[in-house]
């Protein structure tokens, strides 16, 4: 069965929307210093490697 044409439109608003947030995400976390990426479990190389695809949200 197709989709109906505001499902298809909701999707893309959501999908919008996460990438986004996890660019909001990415933005913060870089202007953390060293200490405080490593306590929450990033590193800045992956930050800047993974771009906004890394983080789940």
């Amino acid at each position: 069965m197709t989709r109906s044409v505001f499902r298809n439109a909701f999707d893309r608003m959501i999908a919008a929307r996460q990438e986004k947030a996890r660019g909001l995400i990415r933005s913060y976390l870089l202007t953390q210093d060293d200490a405080t990426l490593n306590s929450m479990g990033f590193n800045r190389e992956d930050v800047k490697k993974n771009g906004r695809t890394s983080f789940e949200l």
